[in-house]
C-alpha cells in the first residue's frame, strides 16, 4: 500500500539505521485502525524527555457507519484501505519529516476488528521495510494505558480505568509492558452499553454524546434503574442487565415522548456513574494496599472518559481518597494514532535501558490481546485467546 517510490534508495542501507542506545532524540510514526478512526501520527521525544506530538491526523468513518447504529467491520475495513496511505502521507508532511528521518514505524497490532487491524499492519510492516526501520508492533490497550505519560507526565506505578466502546477494566500500570488487571467487565464494555441504549432509544450513533446530551435535561428518579453488581465484592463490573433494565422501562413507558427519553438516558447515566464510582473507590484501595508509599494517581481513558457524570463521579471519588485523578485530553483519549506512536517510544526507551532493541516485524495481528497476560480469560476465552 505504500508507494516504494516515496523511499529513497539510501534508506535500505544498514548503515543507515539508527543506533537508538545512543540516540539523543526518537521520532516515531503512528499508525491506528483497529475499529473506525483511521489514524497517523508523528510523535517526538525530545533529549531532555519532552514529548511533542508533531502531527495528528484523523479521519473519522461515524457517517459510513451511523445507519447501522454500530460499527460494521466489513465497512470499517474498505474504508481503511482507501484512505490509509493519503493519512500517514498527511501526518508525515504535517510534521515535517520522512520516512528518512524517522526512527520507527508503530502501529496497533491488536486488539480490534481484524480487517481493519490487518490493514494498519500490514501498510506499517511496508513503510518500516522500506525505510529499513524497526516496526513496533503496539498493543491498542497499550496505546491508552501510556497515553497520560504523554500527555501529563505521570510516573509509575498508577490506577487505570480504561473505559471505551470494547472494553472496560482497571489496571495497574507499574511499567512498559507490566500491566496487573484488578477488575473488569463480565460482559458488555460500556462504549457498548452506551451506544445499544442510544440505539434502542432512537438516537445517533455513535451513542456516548447522544446519550449525555440527552441525558442533561432528563429526570434520573423517573425510572429506578439498577447498578449491577454494587452488591458483590470485587472490583468487576457487568452491564449487560442494567442494558436490559432500559429496554424493559421503554417498553413499559411506551410510546416514548422526547422526555421519556431524555429521563431513561439520565437514568442509565447516572446508575453508570454511581457504579464506576464505587469500582474505582475499590480499586484505589488495592492500589494504596499495593504501594502504599506512591501517592496514588487514577487515571482513566478510553472514549467515554470524555462523559462529563462520570468524570465528576471520579473527581468526587478521588478527592475524598486523596488520590490525583488524570484525564488525557478528549482527543487522546478516544482512538489516536499519537497514542500508538507514544507506545512505541515508550517501548525503545525501555528495550534501550536494557540494552536491547526492538523490531516487531514478524508479528501477526491478533483480534484479542489482553494487556495482563497472566490474567484469567473473562471473555471470550477460546481459540482466539480471551478478549479481556
Amino acid at each position: 500500500m505504500i508507494d516504494p517510490d516515496v523511499v529513497s534508495a539510501n534508506a535500505v542501507d544498514p548503515e543507515n539505521r539508527p543506533d537508538f542506545k545512543a540516540a539523543t532524540s526518537l521520532t516515531v510514526l503512528g499508525i491506528e485502525t483497529s475499529c473506525d478512526e483511521t489514524a497517523a501520527a508523528v510523535v517526538r521525544l525530545d533529549a531532555d524527555g519532552t514529548p511533542h506530538i508533531l502531527s495528528d491526523v484523523i479521519r473519522s468513518q461515524a457517517d459510513e457507519h451511523a445507519a447501522f447504529g454500530g460499527v460494521v467491520p466489513e465497512i470499517a475495513a474498505r474504508a481503511h484501505i482507501s484512505v490509509l496511505d493519503r493519512i500517514v502521507a498527511a501526518a508525515l508532511e504535517e510534521a515535517g519529516v520522512t520516512f528518512e528521518t524517522i526512527d520507527a514505524v508503530a502501529a496497533t497490532a491488536g486488539p480490534g476488528l481484524i480487517g481493519g487491524v490487518i490493514v494498519g499492519l500490514m501498510t506499517a510492516k511496508a513503510a518500516a521495510l522500506a525505510a529499513n526501520r524497526p516496526l513496533i508492533a503496539v498493543n491498542h490497550l497499550e496505546g491508552h494505558a501510556l497515553t497520560a505519560r504523554l500527555s501529563d507526565d505521570v510516573a509509575f506505578p498508577y490506577l487505570l480505568l480504561l473505559v471505551s466502546g470494547g472494553h472496560t477494566q482497571f489496571l495497574l500500570v507499574e511499567g512498559v509492558g507490566a500491566y496487573r488487571r484488578l477488575g473488569s467487565t463480565i460482559d458488555d464494555a460500556l462504549g457498548e452499553a452506551f451506544d445499544k441504549t442510544a440505539k434502542l432509544l432512537g438516537l445517533a450513533y455513535p451513542g456516548g454524546p447522544a446519550v449525555e446530551a440527552a441525558a442533561a435535561t432528563g429526570d434520573a428518579r423517573r425510572f429506578p434503574l439498577p447498578r449491577p453488581m454494587l452488591d458483590r465484592p470485587g472490583i468487576d463490573l457487568s452491564f449487560a442487565g442494567l442494558k436490559t433494565a432500559v429496554r424493559t422501562a421503554a417498553h413499559r413507558a411506551a410510546p416514548l415522548d422526547a422526555q421519556a427519553v431524555s429521563d431513561l438516558c439520565a437514568s442509565f447515566q447516572a446508575s453508570v456513574s454511581a457504579v464506576i464510582g464505587e469500582k474505582s473507590r475499590r480499586a484505589l484501595e488495592v492500589f494504596v494496599k499495593a504501594h502504599p508509599d506512591v501517592a496514588p494517581v487514577l487515571v482513566v481513558a478510553g472514549g467515554v472518559a470524555a462523559n462529563s457524570e462520570i468524570r465528576e463521579k471520579l473527581d468526587t471519588v478521588t478527592r475524598t481518597a486523596g488520590a490525583r485523578l488524570v484525564a488525557p485530553p478528549h482527543r487522546l483519549c478516544t482512538d489516536n494514532a499519537a497514542m500508538i506512536a507514544w507506545a512505541g517510544i515508550e517501548r525503545m526507551r525501555a528495550a534501550a535501558d536494557n540494552g536491547e532493541t526492538v523490531d516487531d516485524r514478524d508479528v501477526s495481528p491478533r483480534p484479542r490481546w489482553p494487556l495482563d497476560a497472566n490474567a484469567a480469560g473473562m471473555i471470550g476465552s477460546g481459540r482466539k485467546g480471551a478478549k479481556a
